[in-house]
């Protein structure tokens, strides 16, 4: 599963059949049902290639994308979520952040061994003690889909978006946060335990916050972006 979680980040169009081909290459004699029931539990999904880690529940409101030509200029105006695998030494986690799109600043996240609301509505909670944003983007997955986290944002006045089915560029700011999380610091690292590997998430994203400069940001920190605009 770390191998296939390190593959789709560098190259996410891959679905079942490429990445078996893939790990044969790589001396792993595994069959095509077995990679799908792995990529399945790890929620990836080869599809304009958008990951799947949270899937729809049809019993949910499905909300319109808000963002399609919107002008952001400033913090706070939108900000974004999203659920990603991250691999310890025995076993795995799921890590849910809420970034705002204008700044890049990280204002909350959250750790949980089971894909389930609770851990999302925790960071959601802890992000509104920073500000309320006037717009939050998700995907379609029935964690942000829930009543109980879509009442949350409606109770605080929140506009819901949510990204079309299968547009990966839709919510591209957040997948490019993984992409730099996993490449900066968890393939750099072997998690003990989940204590072990809240401890150093949490060293890393003051880190991202407060000391890395940004290329998009003409190298300011999402930090300074954050709090000057």
């Amino acid at each position: 599963m770390n191998i296939i979680d390190k593959q789709y980040t560098e190259r996410p169009f891959y679905g079942v059949r490429r990445m078996t081909v893939f790990l044969k290459s790589c001396g792993y004699i595994v069959n095509h049902k077995r990679v799908a029931r792995l990529m399945c539990l790890m929620g990836l999904e080869a599809i304009y290639p958008k990951r799947k880690l949270s899937r729809k529940d049809k019993e949910h409101i499905i909300y319109p994308y808000l963002l399609k030509e919107l002008e952001i200029t400033r913090s706070n105006q939108v900000w974004s979520t999203d659920i990603t695998y991250i691999r310890m030494r025995k076993g795995f986690i799921y890590l849910v952040a809420i970034m705002d799109w204008y700044s890049c600043y990280v204002v909350s996240w959250s750790i949980s061994v089971i894909l389930d609301v609770y851990f999302c509505l925790e960071a959601l909670e802890t992000a509104f003690k920073t500000a309320v944003p006037v717009i939050l983007n998700s995907d379609q997955g029935s964690q942000f889909t829930s009543k109980d986290f879509t009442n949350a944002l409606i109770q605080k006045g929140v506009k819901i978006s949510m990204d079309g089915k299968g547009r990966v560029f839709d919510n591209i700011f957040v997948e490019r946060l993984w992409r730099t999380v996993k490449y900066e610091e968890v393939y750099l690292k072997e998690y003990a335990d989940v204590a072990d590997a809240i401890k150093s998430l949490r060293q890393y994203f003051m880190f991202y916050n407060n000391e890395r400069p940004h290329q998009q940001l003409n190298y300011k920190t999402p930090k300074e972006v954050y709090t000057n605009t």
